[in-house]
């Protein structure tokens, strides 16, 4: 069995991973590990490490649980029978009690001040406490270029700020989740506006349901769950106002007129039964359309576009999803490669899939990766029977993988040298920003947002 693992087995927290290294023993791997900061650094990149304090890679007496052997029942999160959670996947962690909320922001700070990495990106935020998440940005800010060689206000901060398993809805302690980080300036991801940019959710049965950039209503495929003409019509009516409120950098507070005609808040507009709104300020909600977790944003649309869509426009189609996180108020990413119309050949979980699904095809004449097999069983046989027929059916080349590539740089021209596309408060988003043909007569497919001076057209019709 290959060693590639996406590092999501956490062993000493505070230590470089010693496979990357010339020499795994002694000090070559922090030497090198501060060297490729450095040289990152000086070419112009800075460095977010995804971090994961939620889990362990095993409790008690295994041979790579160490908190558990330190003290036992203390690092670890247990349930009312005694056992380990395991809801983030592994044993998880208990940042709720003293020393393991230490333990946190001592992880951080160290990986701030010696390794100088830039920034933090927390897997499963939700399962620490808003109090540990606000130390470790309290600690972080405390750091100084005199006195430790780094400006910690500079560093970034955000993460997943999901609401699930054992502490759901706050059942032990005040979560780190999307509404509870409100106000705080750290950014939780979005999922809002990403459903419905892509359509249904990455949990769907049916990998066919179909958003505002994958066709619906405007061109639509043959899964039956995406309902009537008419009930296709309402949906995407009702996406465009939750990508709406994604634009304003999820706030909670913008006012605008949805596409009944009626005057509605960001928390106001439903999303599951959640308010689709919910960030105080654009920098508390960090915009996307696709990331490492579930399919790329190219696999995602291979399942939902219709089987006979052309290459050109499976790349218009993806460039318009990029464009509803870029163009957007507030921090955005997107997954490495996603320009290049990155696919996975339809893996939703790639963690161990190795370089034959993972890799990344700099290369144009290489393909985008697209039909190198069925993905891996363990978590994509479900979908297998969705997969079959796509996987020789749909192809992009050079032109469309170029012109992707070149489309999305002219994307992120315009939103580093507009300032309009970063501002600060609500304040400011309300009185610049607008959709001046919302309401009843808005054009399903069509969203025209206007900023400042300047007028954008989202146009999601054939």
């Amino acid at each position: 069995k290959d060693a590639y693992n996406w590092g999501y087995d956490p062993y000493h927290f505070t230590v470089p991973e010693g496979s990357y290294a010339s020499d795994p023993d002694g000090t070559e791997r922090t030497v090198e590990f501060r060297e490729m900061v450095r040289a990152l650094n000086e070419d112009g990149l800075r460095v977010v490490m995804d971090v994961v304090y939620n889990h362990t890679a095993a409790s008690g007496q295994a041979k790579t649980s160490v908190l558990d052997k330190v003290v036992p029942g203390y690092y670890q999160r247990l349930l009312a029978d005694g056992s380990v959670a395991n809801s983030t996947c592994c044993a998880g962690t208990a940042p709720e009690n003293a020393m393991m909320g230490k333990l946190v922001v001592d992880s951080v700070v160290t990986w701030a001040r010696e390794y100088k990495v830039d920034g933090f990106r927390f897997d499963l935020m939700g399962h620490h406490p808003k109090a540990n998440i606000l130390a470790v940005r309290e600690a972080l800010d405390a750091l100084t270029l005199t006195k430790d060689g780094v400006d910690g206000k500079r560093i970034i901060l955000y993460g997943e700020g999901w609401n699930f398993g054992e502490i759901a809805d706050d059942a032990r302690f005040e979560q780190a989740t999307q509404q509870n980080m409100a106000g705080t300036h750290i950014a939780t991801f979005s999922d809002r506006a990403r459903d419905a940019v892509r359509g249904g959710s990455p949990f769907d049965a049916d990998p066919g349901v179909q958003g505002f950039a994958s066709g619906l209503y405007t061109d639509p495929n043959s899964s039956k769950d995406n309902g009537t003409t008419a009930e296709q019509k309402t949906r995407l009516l009702h996406y465009q106002d939750l990508i709406k409120v994604g634009l304003s950098g999820n706030l909670a507070h913008y006012t605008f007129t949805d596409t009944s005609g009626k005057k509605v808040t960001g928390s106001q507009v439903d999303y599951n039964g959640a308010p689709a709104g919910y960030a105080d300020a654009p920098g508390d909600a960090l915009a996307y359309a696709d990331a490492h977790d579930n399919e790329t944003l190219f696999d995602t649309l291979a399942y939902k576009l219709p089987v006979g869509t052309s290459a050109a426009d499976r790349a218009r189609m993806q460039v318009l999803a990029m464009a509803t996180a870029t163009l957007s108020q507030g921090p955005a990413l997107s997954q490495a490669g996603t320009d290049l119309l990155r696919s996975k050949s339809l893996d939703r979980n790639s963690y161990d899939s190795g370089d034959w699904f993972n890799a990344i095809h700099w290369n144009c004449a290489d393909g985008n990766g697209f039909g190198r097999g069925l993905p891996p069983a363990a978590d994509n046989e479900a979908k297998w029977p969705h997969a079959r027929p796509l996987l020789g059916a749909v192809k992009v080349g050079c032109p469309q993988i170029q012109g992707a590539s070149a489309a999305y740089r002219d994307l992120l021209r315009i939103r580093t040298t507009e300032q309009a596309f970063s501002l600060d408060t609500t304040a400011q988003v309300q009185s610049a920003l607008s959709f001046p043909l919302s309401g009843t007569d808005e054009t399903p497919g069509v969203i025209t947002m206007k900023l400042g001076d300047l007028v954008v057209v989202f146009n999601a019709t054939p």
